[in-house]
């Protein structure tokens, strides 16, 4: 079997939510949608099927030599640094496999968060006036905070009348808290801003910490922008930006 473009391998967590791969499975349908002659799969690190493992199996079978994996995360943390690397490693020795960077930081996803907040029913006048809290999951990963952190003061600089960030676990501040600091700013309104890809187990303590905020916008998931997102990693991948991941003999 010859195949002109690498495979796209979107490698998602997983969750025991059903909420986490139904959002997982609609954003690989709108990258299909915005490349049609791309192959796209899916596979997943734990909880839900088929297993990145089972899926690398299954290209090799078929004859597919090159592949594109493309972590569906927003920071590298554990899971871009250690856990996916290893996974290919252990990948069928007839695969050249390269591993995309994850998909944050990019404009881009500032547009998906303010298209999710505008669909909440904030508008582009209510900026000056709204506090947002840029709530992620959170990490114990420096590099993966300093992020966060990074985005939350570029995002400040669109127009808002002030930009925290906010994380679900591992570190501080909690969502409430930056609300609660909004609030003491005098920031007209407070809006909520879930920094992550699909409903689950922290987007809902997310939820729960923006209890006294006025606006709680949806999580990323199939946003347009996310998608275009992960079609400039998988060029910027495919055209030999990064190395291999391990290389067939």
């Amino acid at each position: 079997m010859r195949q002109s473009k690498p495979v796209l391998l979107v490698i998602a967590h997983g969750s025991r939510d059903p909420r986490h791969a139904a959002t997982v499975h609609a954003l690989v349908r709108r990258v299909r949608s915005l490349r049609p002659g791309l192959r796209v799969e899916t596979g997943f690190l734990d909880f839900n099927i088929p297993s990145v493992q089972s899926v690398l199996e299954s290209l090799a079978a078929e004859g597919v030599r090159d592949v594109v994996a493309l972590p569906l995360l927003l920071t590298r943390a554990f899971h871009a640094k250690a856990d996916i690397p290893a996974v290919l490693r252990d990948a069928p020795p007839s695969l050249r496999i390269r591993q995309a960077e994850v998909l944050g930081p990019s404009p881009l996803l500032l547009s998906a968060l303010e298209r999710r907040l505008y669909e909440a029913g904030l508008s582009p006048a209510d900026k000056s006036s709204t506090g947002v809290v840029l709530a992620s999951a959170g990490s114990t990963d420096p590099e993966a905070i300093a992020v966060i952190a990074e985005i939350a003061r570029e995002w400040r600089h669109t127009g808002w009348c002030a930009v925290r960030p906010a994380f679900a676990s591992a570190s501080l501040p909690r969502t409430e808290d930056a609300v609660r600091e909004l609030r003491a700013l005098g920031c007209g309104r407070v809006a909520v801003a879930p920094y992550v890809l699909a409903p689950g187990f922290l987007p809902d303590r997310i939820a729960r910490g923006a209890a006294q905020a006025d606006v709680l916008a949806d999580v990323l998931g199939a946003a347009p922008e996310v998608a275009r997102v992960l079609l400039h990693r998988y060029d910027e991948t495919s055209a030999g930006a990064l190395l291999p991941v391990r290389a067939s003999a």
